[in-house]
């Protein structure tokens, strides 16, 4: 994150439909991709909280089709959780905040894109799940989200990023990475590349199946990592998903398995003691009754049959990405240390290696259900 200055964030709030004087604002250093900052304001002697954040337009080239799909899912999320007669609806979806000029987003002359969202009080998020009711809450709040978005009307929601969890594309990224090897890194990385080699057959199951129409296209998170639920400090009860540059059309599977990635192992993701990362079973098991609990009424028989192999498929495709990202040199998921997208790799396999263990037993956990 570049270095902060609070009259950036000044002059940028001018431009949002914010009413109040700007009290302080600070760096949020949440995320591997936006720049993103809490901003503190009274309002009539009412201090409220705001997010601005910067959208890195290096990754979402297409600022205007991210900001179309956001309000478009927000609203009928609202919408829905109105008629349902839900409570404390501005704490369970994001509110954009327009810009004076009534846009979702402001763009300053040097091209930068910024947007505001009403800051959601009295929530928390984990890094890492700590609880076998934080990891049912993580499958309710993502099988909910999901839900709330099967009826969504209107054209299909643009691609923010055109085959984001494509398997086959990464792989053939990957290969390429490994050929090309402009960073000299291919040597030190040599364990991992055999790991991705071997296990090539993962790669086309899911896309196959959505080829041949066995498991439908739904509108979906893509990035269903924990640390995007926010959770109520009181209750622990899951209140809001948030991160939503990602959600486009795709695969109900893929956000069960990255949660699969995020929630069940005790570690971050770029943990160095691969002693300590393991697919936890209690942990997959309250993730899976609360994702189910909340999809039941709109998963097929061909996704259900796949809930534990999406899990073991998205850990693997997103190793691949870091070890790509490391292989390239860095291009794509912030670093904060030297070999930092290799340790997350790294992380990665041995939690592939854990599930593969453990498949059979969560599939028939599954199928319980």
């Amino acid at each position: 994150m570049p270095p902060y200055k609070e009259s950036t964030i000044l002059e940028i709030s001018k431009h949002f439909q914010i009413y109040g004087d700007l009290l302080h604002a600070e760096p949020c250093k949440i995320g591997h991709i936006n720049e993103t900052y809490i901003a503190s304001y009274v309002q009539g002697g009412v201090k409220v909280r705001y997010i601005h954040q910067k959208i890195n337009t290096g990754v979402f080239k297409d600022a205007d089709g991210v900001m179309d799909n956001l309000v478009r899912v927000t609203k009928h999320q609202r919408r829905k959780l109105t008629e349902a007669g839900a409570d404390e609806i501005s704490r369970r979806v994001l509110t954009v905040i327009p810009t004076k000029d009534g846009r979702p987003y402001y763009r300053t002359p040097e091209g930068d894109c910024w947007r505001t969202f009403v800051f959601v009080e009295r929530v928390r998020t984990f890094e890492a799940v700590e609880t076998v009711n934080q990891a049912y809450e993580a499958g309710r709040a993502f099988g909910d989200f999901q839900r709330l978005l099967v009826d969504l009307p209107g054209d299909r929601l643009v691609e923010t990023i055109p085959h984001f969890h494509n398997t086959r594309r990464r792989f053939t990224t990957f290969q390429h990475a490994v050929t090309e090897d402009r960073m000299n890194r291919a040597k030190e990385a040599s364990a991992e590349i055999q790991f991705v080699l071997k296990r090539d057959k993962l790669v086309d199951v899911i896309l196959n199946a959505l080829a041949k129409k066995k498991i439908p296209e739904r509108i979906t998170h893509n990035d269903t990592k924990f640390n995007n639920v926010m959770l109520d400090v009181d209750t622990g009860k899951a209140m809001c998903v948030v991160d939503l540059d990602t959600v486009m059309p795709g695969c109900a599977l893929y956000d069960f398995g990255d949660m699969v990635r995020t929630t069940t192992s005790p570690t971050l993701e770029d943990e160095l003691d691969l002693s300590k990362v393991q697919m936890r079973l209690p942990m997959f098991k309250a993730l899976a009754k609360g994702y189910v609990e909340s999809a039941r009424g709109f998963l097929t028989k061909g996704e259900r049959e796949l809930i534990a192999f999406s899990g073991k498929l998205i850990t693997f495709t997103i190793g691949i990405r870091f070890l790509t990202d490391h292989l390239a040199g860095d291009t794509y998921f912030r670093v904060h240390r030297q070999n930092h997208n290799l340790d997350r790799a790294r992380t990665q396999f041995r939690l592939v290696e854990s599930i593969e263990k453990q498949e059979a037993a969560m599939q028939k956990y599954a199928d319980s259900l």
